[in-house]
């Protein structure tokens, strides 16, 4: 049954498995984990004692696999709900045996071809013997090509085992002591590593040292799990079909380590019981940093597996949380579980009821996570009722423009004029009013008097300004005017100039082009809310979004940049500014087009990455210190208007550890349309995407 119950939360991250050895009675390992809580059982397929080249072939043919068990021992629902199969862990098909290479490739095939014959979700192939893996790759992605909907999950160690067995692991009341002290710890650990690593290269440069050879380098990139699945989803064409469950052991890397899997396709992640601490009740509880890396998972709908053997042989009626004082209890049904890692799961369950409800923001996003959305086109496309709808209801971002109209307005008029002074405002793009009505509410609360002209050029959007100053009583107040902001001849000059023209990259839905149109009937001394904007950009890795676009099987959709709702990315550095644009602007060489170089450096203590793309933010100034964005350091809280925008690599660029990203963007201009080329100089090069807007611009 599901670990628990939160507020919509409807992913798989609910559910947890467990790993069991081989059964010949499935139904009876599936009876008795299911009926202690698990959801599903990771099970292998076939005795581990099988091997095709000691089998004798009988008269009717080949030998028949010892499968665990007829496919008509449970019915197709429970197989399909409750079983995710596991291949044989011996199988090595990059093994200089030949015996054993064919052996393996033989039960690989049965395995998988059985577990599609059973309709399963998923399979679990066996961790590949480092980089070393093209053969095991090769025979993986040709069985990808024909495979049905099952996913193959590829298990991979969150620490690889050379990292894992030289640390000297604890014991329980040690890990307690390093759980309370561990950050400095692993800190100066870094902190030492990087003196060591700066210093050898600071040698190499001074010719006191020679550059380590290729083989050393090898072993370093080898000792990186992450590698191995780099690696190996390489040689398979970055498939759809083959996901990541990762081992979770005792001992975890940096955080920033950790993070580079939120943007692969992690579908399991495989607690061992030996990750698990002693609360001072004797039951299993996880690490702070541990427990962090589990919430993690629910929050990316991760699903656990518990593995192992007990290693908590716990007595009695509940489990309790990790807190000495904490009198929770997570069952009570008065019973000891049939199975020793029932308190294990209680554990897991408890921290997944621990998380915050979603919130109301939160809901709404969930279908849009990941979702790849074409940008608006403001100026060539009128928008829909629905689409006004929408943005209308982001309350705080109208809250915001309220603040800078109302600020904008005490400083322009002071206190004793204040009932003589008429402000000129104009709304110029003010769809169906949301904008006046934020403006006549700043005016009433700041005691100033308006007069105001709603410029809109969508002749739909215009009935509902006409109905709605009728319905709220403007009409000495406010003028709607159905016009292109750019073509209107204005019977006066505004003090006040106020539009919401922002897109997801700031600039990306022509606000310069349109401002610079409209600030000839600004006074020279008017205020422009916004008065400036800036976009930002920051290298990720997305392998969802980068298996969405490429499903399209062209050029255009990589040369196109998305709205999109990121959600399982891994950020790999810190955004950085790219253009910047002012209003009012009234240069005499006004030009609109741009050009940054940008260098992205990953942490220390990251390791290699894969970049598929670039997420682009904006952050604007509205009037002096009230601002808005999405940059996530200055993001507004609870404003849903704008997702971030997100720019495709048509090829993924490998970043080494260490290595620098030199990104280059531009923001050109034609006589009918804008548009942005980017592309990366190092450490590899790419081509110059979308060159001349051929496969995506914004039309004037």
């Amino acid at each position: 049954m599901p670990l628990g119950q939160r507020v919509g939360d409807k992913s798989d991250s609910r559910y947890c498995g467990v790993e069991t050895a081989f059964s010949d009675d499935v139904p009876e390992t599936l009876r008795d984990n299911l009926g202690n809580g698990f959801d599903f059982v990771l099970m292998p397929l076939t005795d581990p004692k099988y091997r095709p080249s000691q089998t004798e072939e009988d008269l009717n043919g080949p030998c028949v696999p010892p499968f665990a068990g007829s496919d008509l021992v449970l019915c197709p629902a429970q197989w399909n709900s409750h079983v995710v199969g596991k291949v044989s862990s011996w199988i090595d098909l990059d093994s200089d045996d030949e015996v054993l290479r064919m052996d393996s490739e033989t039960v690989l095939k049965q395995e998988i071809a059985w577990a599609a014959h059973l309709s399963l979700q998923a399979c679990l192939l066996p961790t590949p013997q480092g980089c070393s893996c093209a053969n095991y790759a090769r025979c993986v992605n040709q069985i990808l090509q024909g495979l049905n909907n099952m996913q193959l999950w590829l298990r991979i160690p969150l620490v690889s085992p050379e990292i894992e067995d030289s640390e000297n692991t604890p014991d329980s009341s040690d890990t307690f002591l390093i759980d309370q002290h561990g950050v400095y710890v692993t800190m100066n650990k870094m902190s030492l590593n990087n003196f060591f690593g700066t210093l050898f290269q600071w040698l190499v440069q001074m010719g006191i040292r020679k550059k380590k050879s290729d083989s050393v380098c090898r072993k370093r990139q080898n000792n990186d799990s992450w590698e191995w699945w780099n690696t190996f989803r390489l040689l398979c064409e970055h498939h759809s079909q083959l996901s990541i469950a990762l081992d979770i052991l005792s001992s975890l890397p940096s955080a920033n380590s950790v993070g580079r899997w939120s943007g692969e396709p992690v579908r399991a992640a495989i607690v061992h019981t030996n990750a698990f601490l002693t609360n001072a009740r004797g039951y299993p509880c996880l690490s702070k940093r541990h427990q962090k890396l589990v919430t993690t998972c629910f929050k990316y709908s991760i699903q656990i597996v518990i593995s192992g053997a007990p290693l908590h042989h716990v007595s009695g009626r509940s489990v309790e949380s990790p807190e000495e004082n904490n009198n929770h209890a997570i069952f009570d049904d008065g019973q000891i579980p049939k199975t020793h890692l029932k308190p294990y799961l209680d554990y897991i369950g408890y921290l997944y009821q621990r998380l915050e409800p979603l919130s109301e923001q939160e809901r709404f996003e969930l279908g849009y996570r990941d979702f790849l959305q074409a940008p608006l086109q403001p100026l060539m496309d009128n928008l829909e009722a629905q689409t006004y709808e929408t943005f209308e209801k982001d309350t705080v971002k109208y809250a915001q423009y309220k603040k800078a109209v109302h600020a904008a307005l005490l400083d322009r008029v002071p206190e004793e004029k204040a009932s003589t002074t008429i402000t000129v405002l104009m709304v110029v793009g003010a769809g169906r009013g949301p904008l006046v009505r934020a403006s006549l509410q700043a005016a009433e609360e700041s005691g100033r008097k308006l007069r105001v002209y709603a410029v809109e050029k969508n002749p739909n959007a215009v009935v509902t300004l006409h109905s709605l100053i009728k319905l709220e009583g403007w009409e000495g107040i406010v003028t709607v005017v159905s016009s292109d902001m750019r073509q209107w001849v204005a019977p006066e000059k505004a003090d006040i100039l106020v539009s919401e023209l922002l897109g997801s990259f700031g600039d990306n839905e022509l606000s310069p082009e349109c401002l610079d149109g409209a600030q000839r009937f600004l006074k020279e001394d008017g205020i422009s809310i916004p008065s400036s904007y800036t976009s930002f950009i920051e290298p990720i890795t997305a392998s969802r979004l980068y298996n969405d676009v490429k499903s399209h099987k062209d050029i255009a959709h990589f040369e196109t940049a998305y709205v999109v709702k990121l959600h399982s990315i891994a950020r790999l550095a810190p955004p950085q500014p790219v253009f910047t644009f002012t209003h009012p602007n009234f240069s005499p060489k006004r030009d609109n087009r741009r050009y940054k170089k940008l260098l992205f450096e990953l942490p220390a203590d990251t390791g290699s990455a894969l970049v598929h793309g670039f997420a682009g933010y904006f952050d604007a100034t509205l009037y002096k210190d009230i601002h808005l964005g999405i940059e996530p350091s200055t993001a507004t809280p609870n404003m849903f208007s704008w997702f971030a925008i997100f720019f495709p690599l048509r090829k993924p660029i490998y970043l080494p550890a260490g290595s620098v990203l030199d990104v280059h963007f531009w923001r050109c201009i034609g006589a009918t349309k804008v548009w942005y080329e980017w592309s990366v100089t190092s450490p590899s090069v790419s081509p110059i995407h979308n060159c001349g807007g051929r496969s995506y611009w914004v039309g004037l």
